[in-house]
């Protein structure tokens, strides 16, 4: 349907200044004075049905006097005393009027045939109906209702408005009937477009599709109301992260995707190059020529249309010749898929050697990786403007399956010169307790959803991080926190100088402590090699954020600005000191202590929405064996 321009009324309601629509938003969500005086407003509403409800109307009864008996209705004009009537309605009213027509020309007996044509030639308008549809548009959790009479609009006479379809309409502000709970709903004048859905492949047709399910469809996922909320509840987090860095001096800095560093020394990196081998010219054939040039992932679509076309014609049953052409080819159609599949199982895996490869000839001329931590970049910024951060995707390449971690992870870090680690600690506590109460005062229409249909405690939780106080304490103590629990069996070993799993930290923050805490000073070898050594020669000045029924969301620590002991630990985990004599230059020309962190924003987003899964708050997941659109 062809857009039109609307004449829309000037009110408070002022509408997107790139869309010429209002949000459902403003409308739902004013105050009782507010929206008291919306009622009679025209506006612009746009959006995509969430439900929809259509009411027949009762057919208008004919006039009882004879159709030829008055000049008004000889001349098809409306009956003298009627109001409100539409074209519909006095349509159906004048059909006895056009029979009689019929009878004086082709008469009462006689020339049937002419009877019957001059009859076919009047068209028989659908019945009237009413439609009641729920818009969302993204802006809210709430819907409007928007109210569509056919005898107004004709154009969805007869039609079924499904689940997605989307709507544009303009239409007058009215207040609903006093037993429905929504404060506003829309009666449409004007319908100025439709987006039409293909119901049998929407898959938002069913009702409570669980979030698992939903993955599947990233691009469609968007419309239901958990991942709405959601996406509305990670960017205000968003918004939040900007709002703290900058009203505390700190300037927006930002580092490179691709590097050739590794800060973390020894964690699982994509490598980034042009130099994979090219496929075999002749590769060994494999079944018929058919599988040759074709891809399983076309061939897997054709299965799946020709089964949808076998479903059609079996619930058909109508032409069996038809059905049975078609199992015939949705066969060798399978056939040809197991070729191809063992095809693809039989080439050579072409992977690139480090000690075969000359990376002089890469488009890079090095090694180069995917970042995994942005804070060594930051680092070069924060020694010359003091305060910095960045916010942006870190990859790891791990190929464990996990709730809490996937390849592409987004990641908020903070850099801070003439700054130690408490001076980190504090800084990252702030932080966290400023995105609890953002949250909770900027999202409280979205924190109630959650509430109801997620996690009933989530924002008691969010209140109580907020507000309380955080327990400190030092490796060595939650170490012997550990070793003193004997109503719990550790699946790992706890011994002094390893890495705290997430079942250790689970008991400290969950069991012992019931809030967050922080953990500082780890063991050397359980740590990144720039972080700053402590005077006892074993420990380094990191800590970590551990937060109940999430883990860790924070790592920070202070850095090592002394060059010598730089310079050893660098050797001592055995990295190249060519690929971080940049680093070094940090600590010749000019050093400074400083520190910092990194928050991962992911875990946030799930700590502030109460889910499980970090794979349904980021918008399109990369895990390993999946990236969907």
């Amino acid at each position: 349907m062809e857009s039109q321009e609307p004449n829309v009324t000037k009110s408070p309601l002022m509408p997107l200044m790139y869309s010429n629509r209002v949000p459902v938003k403003t409308i739902l969500e004013g105050s009782d004075a507010e929206t008291a005086g919306f009622i009679g407003m025209t506006v612009v509403v746009g959006g995509w049905v969430r439900s929809s409800r259509e009411v027949k109307k009762e057919p208008v009864p004919p006039q009882s006097s004879s159709p030829l008996s008055s000049p008004q209705m000889a001349a098809g004009a409306a009956p003298l005393g009627t109001k409100d009537v539409s074209c519909v309605e006095i349509l159906q009213s004048r059909i006895p009027f056009f029979r009689t027509i019929i009878r004086v020309l082709g008469g009462s007996a006689s020339s049937p045939a002419v009877r019957q044509k001059l009859e076919s030639l009047i068209a028989k308008p659908p019945p009237p109906s009413t439609f009641f549809l729920q818009i969302n548009d993204g802006s809210s959790v709430s819907s409007l209702k928007v109210v569509i009479d056919s005898a107004i609009v004709p154009v969805f006479a007869g039609q079924i408005l499904p689940t997605g379809t989307c709507v544009l309409a303009q239409g007058v502000l009215e207040k609903p009937p006093a037993d429905e709970k929504q404060t506003m709903e829309l009666k449409v004048e004007k319908i100025l477009h439709v987006g039409t859905v293909e119901q049998d492949k929407y898959p938002l047709s069913r009702k409570r599709i669980p979030l698992d399910s939903l993955r599947d469809y990233p691009h469609i996922r968007p419309r239901t109301t958990t991942v709405a909320s959601v996406t509305r509840i990670r960017s205000s987090l968003d918004f939040a992260t900007h709002t703290f860095f900058q009203n505390h001096g700190f300037l927006h800095v930002q580092v490179p995707i691709i590097t050739t560093t590794d800060p973390e020394g020894f964690s699982e990196k994509f490598q980034v190059t042009t130099l994979l081998g090219e496929p075999s010219k002749k590769e060994a054939s494999v079944g018929v020529s058919d599988a040759d040039g074709v891809s399983l992932e076309a061939i897997k679509a054709a299965i799946k249309e020709k089964s949808s076309l076998v479903e059609q014609l079996e619930r058909s049953d109508s032409n069996r010749e038809a059905l049975a052409a078609a199992l015939q080819d949705l066969r060798k159609t399978n056939e040809l898929a197991q070729q191809v599949e063992t095809r693809e199982k039989s080439k050579p895996v072409t992977a690139v050697n480090p000690d075969l490869v000359n990376f002089n000839a890469d488009f890079f001329g090095q090694q180069s990786y995917l970042t995994v931590s942005g804070r060594l970049h930051l680092e070069s910024y924060a020694c010359a403007l003091g305060h910095v951060y960045s916010f942006g995707p870190r990859f790891q390449a791990k190929k464990t399956e996990s709730t809490k971690h996937v390849a592409e992870m987004w990641t908020v870090e903070a850099e801070m010169a003439f700054s130690q680690l408490e001076d980190a600690m504090k800084c990252a506590e702030d932080y966290f307790k400023f995105l609890c109460r953002w949250i909770l005062d900027k999202c409280s229409d979205d924190m109630e959803f959650i509430s109801k249909r997620i996690d009933k405690t989530v924002a008691h939780r969010l209140e109580y991080m907020a507000s309380s106080s955080y327990d400190k304490i030092s490796y060595r103590e939650s170490v012997d926190i550990l070793r003193k629990v004997t109503d719990k069996a550790f699946e790992t070993q706890l011994q002094w100088g390893v890495p705290l799993t997430d079942e250790h930290l689970s008991y400290l923050v969950d069991d012992h402590y019931k809030r967050p805490v922080i953990i500082y000073d780890y063991p050397k070898a359980v740590k990144p090699f720039y972080v700053r050594l402590n005077d006892d020669g074993k420990t380094v000045a990191a800590f970590e954020m551990v937060i109940p029924q999430i883990g860790t969301v924070v790592t920070g620590s202070q850095n090592e600005e002394r060059f010598d002991i730089l310079n050893t630990r660098i050797k001592e985990f055995d990295l190249s000191k060519d690929q971080y004599e940049w680093h070094l230059d940090l600590r010749r020309h000019g050093t400074v202590k400083h520190s910092g962190f990194s928050l991962g924003f992911d875990l946030m987003v799930l700590l502030t929405t109460g889910l499980t899964d970090v794979r349904d708050v980021i918008p399109f997941t990369r895990s390993h064996g999946k990236a969907n659109n």
